[in-house]
């Protein structure tokens, strides 16, 4: 079995995967996993619907964001014996999946077009023995599935119609004695699904209509390690891992 670590990390959301458009099979698009219809429902192959219970797991998520989401986060800090770290996060939407068995997955997401998400940080430090690190994550849809079965199917709609998904870091560091690394992302969809199913069908549906927007901006004086600085902004990103099945 593989061994497996699932989270909407920095990494998920700065090493965007690009997946080509590629058309369906038959099999995938109306034969023996299912049809897709408008994102909202689908019926399986050979007579079967969402609606039919069956062996393994049988998931459908619906997730609708119609409000703000806003995240604030200020520090001044002076003259700290070990590291100084600080995190700020907002999202609209999230779900993710562990199973161990045959999985059907059924995932609608949307953020409506009146949802502000944003996360801001203004962070302050001077005279740290340590390193200082600030991440700051802003997420309008993340879904990520983890399967260890002979099935996994999965249909995924995710759209994201916020006004701006916005990420802001600001910070003043001075006189640290390591690292300083300062990460910002904002991300409008996010899909992962990793298994070690034979079979394997995937049907991934994106749409960003939203301005997707990462700031950082960083005074640093005085650094005795390392300085780290990654600012992203991306529409929709997928990554889909198959494991050798051999």
């Amino acid at each position: 079995m593989k061994s497996r670590i699932k989270t909407f990390s920095l990494k998920t959301l700065l090493a965007a995967t690009a997946i080509a458009a590629l058309p369906f099979s038959p099999a995938f698009a109306g034969g023996q996993y299912g049809t897709w219809n408008d994102g909202s429902s689908w019926s399986g192959g050979a007579g079967q619907t969402n609606s039919q219970s069956g062996s393994g797991s049988q998931i459908i998520n619906g997730q609708v964001n119609l409000n703000t989401n806003w995240s604030n986060l200020n520090g001044s800090f002076d003259t700290v014996g070990g590291d100084l770290v600080g995190q700020g996060a907002a999202a609209g939407n999230m779900i993710d999946i562990t199973t161990m068995n045959n999985t059907r997955v059924q995932n609608n997401q949307i953020v409506g077009p009146q949802s502000n998400i944003g996360s801001n940080i203004n962070m302050d430090a001077n005279n740290v023995w340590g390193g200082v690190g600030i991440s700051n994550q802003v997420l309008c849809n993340g879904a990520s599935v983890s399967t260890d079965p002979t099935l996994t199917a999965v249909r995924s709609n995710q759209e994201c119609h916020a006004t701006d998904p916005y990420s802001s870091i600001k910070t003043n560091i001075t006189n640290i004695a390591g690292d300083a690394v300062i990460q910002g992302s904002s991300l409008g969809n996010s899909f992962e699904a990793d298994s070690n199913a034979p079979n394997f069908p995937i049907m991934s549906k994106q749409l960003n209509n939203s301005g997707v927007v990462s700031n950082v901006q960083a005074n640093m004086f005085n650094v005795g390690g390392s300085v780290g600085l990654s600012s992203s902004a991306i529409g929709n990103t997928s990554q889909i891992i198959h494991y050798n099945t051999n």
